[in-house]
């Protein structure tokens, strides 16, 4: 052991007890070798296995800088630039208007600094493929301008990885394994969940119940796919060790030139700052003026300047940071929700214990904010309800609330009837809703998934056709998918139409399986199905297109308006023959 850190195993000792910690992992690099690991704890809680050097661990987002010198790779090749529009490599990003499209570049993608803020809840417990967050991209509206504000962005980073894929014919994680993982000789890291837990010494996730001091098993987060470039990699100790190694020494691992030092330098390279934001509001200034490059963060820590960055997925936290000019670098491993920022503390501990510093209190100043945050929560809880309206009842049958709403960028919302109530199925999160007041439904406050509120609205027809939840960012409303018109019908729709004055207009059925309306000398109108032979038309909610069916026939359209409604039946003469009278 090196003789600074011989004071460590007593005060990790302390630290776990205190903070009821299941377990934390210890690398330390010095140079160009790793100079001490261990585990402290347990990395399966409830079988009591120990947390060793090679225990496989979730690193999370410590994934991101892996991604971001996987793209610098490419710019060295010159199939990317760091700060030219990244429209400029690859034409077929989208983003939400023309100048994002002519603006962003790979290094506000990497820096967070698109002014695009995070949600999350995209592809949180989602299936979406990378190629469909890809496309989601083109759907976030911008919360601020571009590079005035740090808005951390997961879905970024998710498209860098398929730019890379675009790019280099390989996916990210093919990529990530032939350019970094293996010249790194990191043969035990991955990236799935179901091959981790092959290997017998894996991290198990355990945290405290959010009411109690109770541990308890919570399952891992497997749905890393799609998101895989911010953070699916799963690593060790040892083998991240070898990444720190090379971060450490200008890309050189074993006397061999792996990473590029150009690629390095610029993923270092401020290029967002960041305020001052704990030494402002709680006092705590030994970490201060820092800023965002890509993939990882700079600032200085007691004066000595440091690089980091953390992970944080499912219960699991992790902490990979260095101190360039004294050529040491830390590596923390945290199981537990309730004492995540372990992964600070015990960095900055083994920091101030090399350097011979006096100790900073972190852990006691952190264990009172956690302590009152957590009894803020429990007291929040108990007050639940305190707005419901009593006395209310729903303004339809349960059955009618059930459907398909979808959101353009989130996906589906599923709403099913069970047990004579409602059921709330988003994103994997599976839970059931009653009735709270009017027609909002809510779902339980559950341990892991929270709790979810959803308010019904209904058309001027009188249907429930929208549902409305708050996500990470903002309220996002959900439209009821509508009933499924066979093709065949949609074939049958499609023909010329007279209004009451004898005025010709038609129905014409587009190759993408739409209907439009065509007048003569005005703008097509695409009609928007919602029920059956019933659609709209997209400027009006109370204006519907109904079609009138007899036997095998369409005979005419019906155009309901809040003012009446008229009939247009269908003419037997062709448009074309028309126009030649």
């Amino acid at each position: 052991m090196v003789k600074e850190l011989q004071g460590l195993d007593v005060y990790m000792g302390k630290i776990l007890k205190d903070w009821n910690a299941p377990a934390v992992g210890v690398g330390v690099v010095i140079d160009d070798e790793l100079v001490f690991a261990k585990g402290y704890g347990y990395r399966d809680y409830g079988n009591k296995l120990p947390f060793t050097p090679r225990t496989l661990f979730q690193i999370a987002s410590n994934t991101k800088l892996f991604t971001a010198v996987a793209a610098g790779l490419l710019v060295e090749e010159g199939k990317l630039t760091w700060d030219k529009p990244v429209r400029d490599a690859v034409p077929a990003i989208r983003f939400f208007n023309d100048h994002l499209n002519s603006h962003v570049t790979l290094r506000d993608m990497l820096a967070h600094r698109t002014g695009i803020t995070r949600h999350d809840m995209i592809w949180y417990k989602s299936d979406f493929t990378r190629k469909e967050l890809f496309e989601r991209v083109r759907l976030l509206e911008p919360r601020e301008p571009m590079r005035q504000t740090y808005l951390y962005n997961n879905l970024m980073y998710a498209a860098v990885g398929y730019l890379i894929q675009f790019l280099s014919g390989n996916t990210w994680e093919e990529f990530v394994r032939e350019r970094i993982l293996d010249p790194l000789g990191m043969a035990h890291t991955t990236y799935a969940v179901p091959e981790m837990v092959q290997v017998e010494d894996h991290a198990v996730p355990f945290t405290e119940k959010r009411d109690s001091t109770e541990i308890y098993q919570r399952p891992h987060y497997e749905d890393q796919a799609g998101i895989a470039p911010a953070g699916a990699i799963i690593s060790t100790i040892e083998d991240v060790s070898h990444w720190l190694i090379a971060l450490m020494n200008n890309g050189k691992y074993r006397g061999q030139q792996v990473l590029p030092p150009s690629v390095l330098k610029a993923t270092l390279e401020p290029a967002m700052a960041l305020p001052n934001t704990e030494g402002e509001t709680r006092g705590f200034w030994e970490l201060l003026n820092c800023a965002y490059g890509m993939g990882r963060m700079s600032g200085s820590y007691r004066g000595r300047f440091l690089t980091f960055h953390g992970g944080a997925i499912g219960g699991c936290y992790s902490q990979v940071s260095y101190l360039p000019l004294e050529r040491a670098g830390v590596i923390v491993f945290v199981i537990g929700n309730h004492c995540s920022v372990l992964s600070n503390i015990v960095g900055y501990n083994v920091y101030e214990l090399l350097l011979g510093l006096n100790e900073t209190p972190w852990s006691e100043r952190w264990l009172a904010i956690v302590k009152k945050g957590k009894e803020a929560g429990i007291q929040a809880r108990a007050k639940a309800g305190g707005d419901r309206v009593p006395g209310t009842r729903p303004s339809h049958a349960l059955g009618e609330y059930a459907a398909e709403y979808e959101h353009p960028a989130y996906g589906l919302l599923k709403v099913t009837t069970l047990d004579e109530g409602l059921h709330f199925d988003f994103h994997k999160i599976r839970l059931p809703l009653s009735h709270y007041h009017y027609d909002r439904f809510d779902t339980p406050d559950d341990e892991q998934d929270g709790k979810w509120s959803v308010t019904f609205l209904t058309n001027p027809q009188g249907e429930v056709d929208r549902a409305i939840i708050s996500l990470d960012e903002a309220e996002a409303t959900f439209t009821r998918r509508p009933q499924t018109v066979p093709a065949e019908l949609l074939s049958r729709i499609a023909g010329v139409y007279e209004s009451p004055d004898g005025f010709p207009f038609e129905i014409v059925l587009r190759e993408d399986g739409t209907l439009c309306r065509v007048v003569s000398g005005m703008p097509d109108e695409k009609l928007v199905p919602y029920k059956a032979l019933r659609f709209r038309l997209p400027r009006y909610s109370d204006v519907v297109y109904e079609f009138v069916l007899e036997g095998e026939q369409v005979t005419g359209l019906k155009v309901i308006v809040p003012s009446g409604e008229v009939m247009c039946p269908r003419s037997r003469v062709p448009r074309r023959e028309r126009a030649k009278s």
